[in-house]
Formats: structure tokens, C-alpha cells, sequence
């Protein structure tokens, strides 16, 4: 598959991150719950947004973070995902075509605004997140482009997109192009409430549309509702390739009769573990596209993660590519 167009082709939900930091009475004066992550709607979203101060805009979600990293190795990403003819929007689009990143599908025109997630970061560290998924959510098989499917070593799916009838509908066509050009389908279960909202539906797509899937121990376990022994045993018979993440345990990664067991990188301090799911998938789809063993892709996998869990945001400070480069199984 080297004459592949792109390595990684993600799909998604296409989500602006517009991180601000503010002081507790600011969340109060808001009414923001400190700490969580709230779903929220249009009104709110522009009162709430009008109402941050200064902060940083860029894209986000969790499929976007993963084509981000891959881009940030040196590989070649493309992204799939809904986002609205505005601001944001053009936001969304710039930054990540900034990566590098082939980004072409087309903006809404019409109906819910760009989907974003206001970040609010208090001198404690803590993020109090709100959420409006807006355009993003109507992302359907007409979004899906077919050449770059069929172009594309891996087709990776981010499970948070599955709610959406529509979306399914996208995510069952771009599998079934890319098995028709010979390529690879991966799914990421994205969230153990994912998994809980959709497990036979996920279970249908492994068995049937999947070749790799990315989960950590939560997810694997709530998907086959057992222990992690019994679900590793059971997910070799649905799909090529599990990689399952267990934070400070490293990952595991199942592949027919074959298991790796990948310790996990050090990391001074944790400071922040969101997008850890994102970069590991992201290190790990690379080093699989540029043709490493799986024990490579998956210490790729946990240093693209360390590097992402050592700061605030879901996006490197560090470059990747770089970083990579002073191991001693990469070569530049």
C-alpha cells in the first residue's frame, strides 16, 4: 500500500477547542460546574463564548487529534468532518490544513453552527468543559469522498460519531470503499457511555466492517461486559488487530495468536491526560502505515501518548517527528 495517497484518513467530529482560563468566581458567574464536561446548546454556547476572555482557538475532536499526530510524525493525514460556513468553522479548517492535513469536505451552509468546546482552565489546572456538537453531528454519506477512502492505508472511525443515523450510514460507506481498494478500516470505541449506548451495534461493526480497534481497558471490558483476559480472548476472533491501552500499564496489543505487551513511557508528571487515547492511536497508526512490527507501532504509540498526558490540551507542544527520532528504531 505505499502508493497510497495518505496513510491515515480520519473521520470524525469536527469540534473548535477555544481554551480561556478564568477564576472560580468567572465559572460562577457563569454557572459552569467546575471539572466536567456539559453538553450544551446554541444559546448558551454564543452567551458563554461572548462572555470567555482571552484564550487560544484550534481544532479539536478526537479523530482530528489523531490525524493531527500522525501529521505531526511526518505521515500523511486526511479528515472527514461536518463543520459550518462560519467563523469557527474557518478555524476548524485553517488549522488543520496548517498540519498538513487534507481537509476538503464541505462547509454547511445552513443549520447549527460550528461544533465547539469551550474550555475554561482554573489556576488549579482543573478544565470545566462545555460542549455544543452543532454542525458536526450531521456529517452523512454524501460527506464521505470515495478517492480518498480508496486512497488511504487505514480509514480510521472516532466511535463518538456513531449516535447520528446519518453517521452510520457515512461510516458503513467509507468501510465498505475502502475493503473494496484493499484498505484498512480502524474504529476507536472513543468512551466506556459509547460503548454502553451502542454495544451491539459496535459489536456488529467489528465482526463485519473493522480491522483495528483501538479501546483502553474500560471500553474493551464494558464492549464484551467482562474481564480484560476474557475480552482480549474474544476480540481476536472480531477484528485483525486490538490495541488496548492501560494508562500507567502501557498497552496490549492482540493480533490472532500474537500478544505485545508494551510498558508505558515515563513521564515526569501527568498533567493532564485528554487526547492521551487520541496520540496513542495516532503514534501507532503511523508506525503500522510505515510498515513497523507491532511492537514498534505500539511504543510509538505510548511516547506520542506521554508527550500529550506532560501538558494542558490535546495536542503536542512537542514535535513529534523529532521526539520519535531519538529512539533507536526510527530511522529519518
Amino acid at each position: 500500500m505505499a502508493d497510497c495517497a495518505f496513510d491515515v484518513a480520519g473521520i470524525g467530529n469536527a469540534i473548535v477547542d477555544v481554551l480561556s482560563h478564568a477564576d472560580d468566581a468567572k465559572l460562577h458567574s457563569l454557572g459552569v460546574s467546575k471539572g466536567v464536561m456539559t453538553l450544551i446548546d446554541s444559546d448558551q454556547a454564543e452567551k458563554i463564548y461572548a462572555q470567555m476572555g482571552p484564550g487560544v482557538e484550534c481544532s479539536g475532536g478526537s479523530a482530528a487529534n489523531t490525524i493531527a499526530g500522525v501529521a505531526g510524525l511526518g505521515g500523511k493525514g486526511a479528515y472527514i468532518g461536518k463543520v459550518r460556513n462560519d467563523q469557527l468553522g474557518q478555524v476548524f479548517r485553517h488549522d488543520l490544513r496548517s498540519l498538513r492535513v487534507a481537509f476538503d469536505t464541505a462547509d454547511a451552509v445552513d443549520g447549527a453552527a460550528t461544533a465547539r468546546c469551550l474550555i475554561l482552565v482554573t489556576p488549579d489546572a482543573q478544565r470545566s468543559m462545555l460542549t455544543y456538537l452543532g454542525a458536526c453531528v450531521s456529517l452523512g454519506p454524501d460527506d464521505i469522498d470515495p478517492t480518498v477512502i480508496a486512497n488511504a492505508q487505514v480509514t480510521y472511525l472516532e466511535g463518538y460519531l456513531w449516535d447520528p443515523p446519518q453517521a452510520k450510514e457515512a461510516f458503513r460507506k467509507a468501510a465498505r470503499i475502502a475493503h473494496e481498494a484493499g484498505r484498512k478500516v480502524a474504529l476507536s470505541l472513543s468512551d466506556p457511555f459509547c460503548v454502553d449506548r451502542h454495544r451491539a451495534e459496535f459489536l456488529e461493526l467489528l465482526a463485519d466492517h473493522v480491522d483495528i480497534v483501538f479501546a483502553n481497558e474500560a471500553e474493551i471490558t464494558s464492549l464484551y461486559q467482562t474481564d480484560l483476559d476474557d475480552a482480549l480472548r474474544q476480540v481476536r476472533e472480531h477484528c485483525d488487530i486490538a490495541a488496548i491501552t492501560r494508562s500507567e500499564k502501557g498497552s496490549v496489543v492482540i493480533a490472532g495468536e500474537q500478544v505485545v505487551v508494551q510498558g508505558a513511557e515515563p513521564v515526569s508528571q501527568v498533567v493532564d491526560t485528554t487526547g492521551a487515547g487520541d496520540l496513542y492511536a495516532a503514534g501507532f497508526l503511523y508506525g503500522l502505515t510505515q510498515g513497523r512490527d507491532l511492537g514498534t507501532a505500539a511504543r510509538l504509540g505510548g511516547i506520542c501518548a506521554a508527550e500529550i498526558i506532560s501538558h494542558v490540551g490535546a495536542r503536542p507542544e512537542a514535535d513529534l517527528a523529532k521526539l520519535v527520532a531519538h529512539t533507536s528504531f526510527i530511522t529519518v
